[in-house]
Order: C-alpha cells, then structure tokens, then sequence
C-alpha cells in the first residue's frame, strides 16, 4: 500500500496563503475551465494553485483512451454513452458498479504529488477525482482535506464518495441529492464564473456589427455545441432558425470537420474558435443549449437567456431538465416549441426579464471562500 511522503513541506505562500491542488480532467474543456478560473482567484487572493488533470495520472494511457471513448460516444454513438450513464450513473437503488477501480490507479500519483506540492486541501472538479479522494481520505492516504467542487446541475452518483471533507455545489437541490445520498457537510455556492461574464463587455460591440452584416434585423441566437463540437443535426436547427428569420450563431467547438461542414450554410454564422465569449453572448440574444454546461452558466452570468434543446443523453439530458425545473431555462421538446421559445425570449419584455432574473440567482457565492475559509468556520 502506498505511504505519505515524509518529506517536508513546501514553504507556505506569503501572507498566510495556503496551497490548493485541484484535480480536473481534459474532458471537454468545462472541468479545466471551471478549474482555472478557481486557481485564478486562487492565486489573486494570495493562495498558491497548482491544476492536475486527472487522465494524466491515470497509468499506461488510460486517460487518454477514456477520453478519446467518451468524445466518440458523444459525438458519434450517444445511446453507447446513454446505457453507460444508467448502468454507471443514474441514482437509484440497485446495485451499480462503480468507477473507484479505475480512479485508484491514479492513487499513488495524486498522493506523491499532494505530498510534494505541499498542498493544504485538494479540490476534485471532476467526478472520478472525487471518488478517488473521498476513498483516499477514508483510508487515511491522502493526509489533508478534500473539498468537492460539484459543477453539474444533475448529481449522478459517480461524484459522491462519504470519505470526502465538503462538497460545494451549483443549486439547493443538487446539494440536498449529495446530502440525501452520504453523510457530509454540503453547501450551495452557485457555478463558477470568471468576473469577465458578469461585466459589460467591449468586445459586444463589435460582435453586434458582425451581426448586423451578416443578417440586418434578425435576431442573433448561439447554437452551442460544446468544445467537441457534440450535437445533434445541428444542421437541421441552424436552417431552421435561419428561414424563421433568426441569425443562428453556430459554435463548432474544436470540431473542424464540422466547422467546414456548416460553413458555407445559406443564412447562418460559423465563427472559428471564439476566444471572447463574453463579448459573443453580450450581442446575442438567446442561447441555445445541449447540456447545461459552462457556456450555459456563463449565459446566465451575462444574462443571455437559454433554451435546452436536443440535449446530450445521460447526466446532459438529466442537467437540463434541472436547470429548467429551477426555472433558469426554458426546455424546447420539439422544433415548434424551440421556435416559441426564442420568439418568447428574444423579445424584450418581462418573460425574458424573469428568465435572466432567476438565472443571475444562481450566482449565491464563492466556492474559493468556502474552501479557504478558516478553521472552525469550515469542514477544510
């Protein structure tokens, strides 16, 4: 069985800062970015963060492998990953098998690398990092807190683990499904957003006349697709929106191949990567959306309307019926109603007033606060 290093702790940062390592996993870019934006405030408040992704300490390409298995899924084979997420993921009171084994072969790197860093807690943003500290702190390898930072809207069961210090989480109700489930401290703090969503955004402009040239008068809708590039037809809801007099913004992700594809669509717009989000969904006008993910939360924070439609299957589908039951979105089940929608909250009015309301009511705290608060004020 692995050891903790005995080795001596890194210096601690200036001013009394602590030492945080965040586990993330390059799975999308929604864990890495949630995690970068931690270590950011992280680092601006004084504290010291280092971000490790979890498929790099998985052993003999693994992490890779799960990786390139998840995105095809995704991409390619949705109902593969729809039966994977109800015989792996989905609540309930059968037995399901867990994905512990895997995670603990990551063990023994995470434990040398809390050790040697000197880190004071460890904060997983990703699910199998979270069984994975949550088995180590019950087995007393991993010798400092573990503080889970929960960035779904629907909590499948592969992110609790009863060994875990504190989890954090976006809603009330994914905070009393954790609490339901194991015995630990739990708390809402809302999604993590950098400030940049929050504030006017110079890049706005220059996007509404992009615009404007492209479609004078149409309203600006974003298809987002997530940054795989995973969507169903998106073709189909692009030429919809666009002959029903909308300007359907279509965000390809890393995906080229259907970047090149989508082009060269009569009456829509396929912009390359785009590196100014905010700016983008401060022009738009609604967003349309696939998985209630972090361009979802990040459209709240600008108060952007979006719309579910089409979602991805399993925990996708699961955190889009959520963030509509809260009523922080509007969910579309078909063509017709994807279009009511848009026409409802493209237009100003009190409909989208309260939709943006409610949205920027999910934004209740700093996670970073919680996990860095003093002893005796916190479980970290």
């Amino acid at each position: 069985m692995h050891s903790p290093s005995s080795a001596p702790r890194p210096p601690a940062p200036a001013d009394g800062g602590l030492r945080l390592l965040i586990v993330s996993a390059s799975m999308g870019a929604g864990h890495d970015t949630v995690a970068g934006e931690l270590a950011r405030r992280a680092r601006e408040q004084g504290h010291d963060a280092q971000v490790v992704d979890l498929l790099r300490l998985l052993p003999h390409g693994l992490g890779a492998g799960l990786r390139l298995f998840y995105q095809a899924s995704v991409r390619h084979f949705p109902w593969v990953y729809a039966g994977l997420y109800r015989a792996l993921l989905r609540p309930g009171p059968r037995y399901r098998p867990s994905g512990l084994p895997l995670a603990r072969l990551a063990g023994g790197r995470l434990t040398d690398l809390a050790d040697r860093t000197g880190a004071d807690v460890v904060v997983p943003v990703f699910h199998l990092a979270a069984q994975l500290t949550g088995h180590l702190r019950a087995r007393e390898r991993l010798r400092v807190p573990s503080a889970v930072l929960v960035i779904d809207f629907a909590v499948h069961r592969q992110w609790l683990h009863p060994g875990n210090d504190l989890y954090l989480c976006l809603t009330d109700d994914a905070a009393r499904d954790v609490a339901r489930a194991i015995a630990v401290l739990v708390e809402t703090t809302g999604p993590v957003v950098a400030p940049d969503f929050f504030a006017p955004a110079p890049g706005a402009a220059a996007w509404t006349r992009r615009f404007e040239r492209h479609a004078p008068g149409h309203p600006p809708v974003v298809l987002s697709a997530g940054a795989w590039g995973a969507a169903y037809d998106l073709d189909g809801t692009a030429r919809l929106l666009a002959s029903e007099g909308f300007l359907p913004v279509v965000l390809c992700g890393r995906n080229e191949r259907l970047r090149a594809r989508l082009a060269g669509l009569p009456g829509a717009l396929v912009p390359d990567w785009v590196t100014d989000m905010p700016g983008l969904l401060r022009a738009a006008r609604v967003l349309v959306d696939n998985a209630a993910g972090q361009t979802a939360v990040q459209a709240l924070a600008c108060g952007l309307p979006v719309v579910g439609y089409r979602p991805l299957p399993g925990h996708g589908a699961e955190g889009v019926r959520r963030m509509a039951a809260l009523g922080a979105s509007e969910i579309a089940t078909d063509s017709a109603g994807l279009l009511r929608a848009l026409r409802r909250l493209s237009a100003d009015g009190a409909h989208r007033d309260r939709r943006v309301a409610r949205g920027r009511e999910l934004f209740r705290g700093d996670a970073l606060a919680r996990v860095t608060a003093p002893a005796g004020t916190s479980a970290v």
